[in-house]
């Protein structure tokens, strides 16, 4: 049993009772209101850390067997403050302060807050591999040569029998080939310029211009196909006068280009027409481009590792340029051995190894101009080639070489 102090002498205050004890007659929850006897709250104490301060008591439980000990209100009893208070109820003193400061309850501290349990995962959340599991082995990738080669060959075989036949039947059946072929060029050329750069190079003057060039070196030799390139590049001025000015300059220097690239190029072929042996200088030039080709996509295919040009041309590769050189050079020698009148071997195989070079720069060249125009084909008119263009980008530029080399070799006549 607790033991209740006595009750103070009279003529004591209530201030010194409150400043020994505290009463037990307050609120015992928070949310009661306190009673004031008096009708006057008590003013509130300023809080001196200096002096003692009071504790409010602990509510007491009763037993209802002994209401004498509990049925009158309890007295106030008297509790000294400890020297010593918990480390989390010491505040620090500001040693600024000269002063009393009031009394501040304690705030909530980080540990008081509930904090949400942690998710565990369960083991199907993120499923591990098991180490030990046979990994399937990736297929084996079969290199493909990006065209139907069916239709390749078809096409390759029908274009060669119409040119050997009119090549070997009248000259002039073949110089004719070559002008289909030169018109033919150059409409694939103009339009994809037109569709993928807006540049409008003149198609007639150039298809009229390009096959009266090939007529002419055919007829003229390379007087003739000079005097053609002139006119061409006059006509291709004028005709683009009669449109606004706008773009002007750039249309005119496409169809410039376009004269030489096409039909100049092609008139050395009319012109190795000319000579006496002239339908096998033809061939032998044929043949040679034709053989530079397959041998570099053969030899590229089977062992190409090395990348020639990957910017312009990611096919090619160096591998198959030593392919087209041996290729090349080979058939040289047989071609000038055989069918040249007055040729050596030795000639073939420089006249090889000047094909497979010459034909190679002709088609990284339009490769080069494809890869500007955003294009894979010149155009769809040969099935598995794409169009005349993209066969003609290794001839034409071999054209001039070979007129030259043989020329060198074995004269004009």
């Amino acid at each position: 049993m607790p033991i209740v102090p006595g009750v103070p002498a009279h003529g004591g205050t209530q201030e010194d009772d409150d400043r020994g004890a505290v009463r037990t007659g307050g609120p015992l929850f928070r949310d009661e209101a306190p009673q004031h006897q008096g009708g006057r709250p008590p003013q509130p104490r300023s809080y001196d850390p200096r002096q003692p301060q009071p504790f409010a008591a602990q509510p007491q439980s009763y037993d209802t067997r002994h209401p004498g000990a509990y049925g009158v209100p309890a007295q106030p009893q008297p509790f000294e403050i400890p020297q010593h208070q918990p480390q989390h109820d010491q505040r620090p003193q500001s040693p600024s302060r000269s002063h009393p400061q009031p009394y501040e309850a304690p705030q909530p501290r980080p540990y008081d807050t509930p904090q949400t349990p942690p998710v565990h995962r369960t083991a199907s959340q993120n499923p591990e591999p098991m180490p030990d599991a046979p990994q399937p082995a990736p297929a084996p990738q079969k290199k493909s040569a990006g065209r139907d080669l069916g239709a390749a060959i078809g096409v390759g075989l029908g274009l060669g029998v119409v040119i050997v036949a009119s090549l070997f039947i009248v000259k002039a059946v073949f110089v004719g080939v070559i002008a289909v072929a030169v018109v033919v060029g150059l409409w694939e050329l103009t339009s994809r310029l037109q569709e993928r750069k807006e540049i409008r190079a003149p198609l007639v003057p150039l298809a009229v211009g390009g096959a009266a060039m090939v007529v002419a070196g055919y007829v003229r030799d390379a007087e003739g196909a000079w005097v053609a390139m002139a006119l061409t590049t006059l006509a291709v001025l004028v005709w683009r006068m009669t449109q606004p000015p706008e773009g002007y300059l750039r249309d005119v220097t496409a169809g410039v280009f376009a004269a030489f690239y096409v039909p100049f190029l092609a008139t050395f072929v009319a012109m190795m027409l000319t000579a006496d042996d002239g339908p096998y200088r033809v061939l032998t030039f044929l043949i040679l481009t034709v053989v530079s080709d397959t041998g570099a996509y053969a030899v590229g295919w089977r062992f190409g590792k090395h990348k020639l040009a990957p910017r312009i041309s990611p096919g090619k590769t160096r591998e198959g340029l030593f392919g087209a050189v041996a290729f090349a050079m080979a058939a040289g020698a047989l071609c000038m051995q055989f069918l040249i009148d007055d040729g050596a071997w030795w000639q073939g195989l420089l006249l090889g190894l000047a094909v497979a070079a010459s034909a190679t720069l002709g088609d990284l060249g339009e490769s080069m101009i494809k890869r500007d125009l955003g294009i894979k084909d010149m155009g769809t008119l040969l099935p598995g080639h794409g169009g005349i263009m993209d066969r003609l980008d290794s001839l034409l530029p071999t054209a001039p070489i070979a007129w030259l080399l043989l020329v060198a070799f074995v004269g004009s006549a």
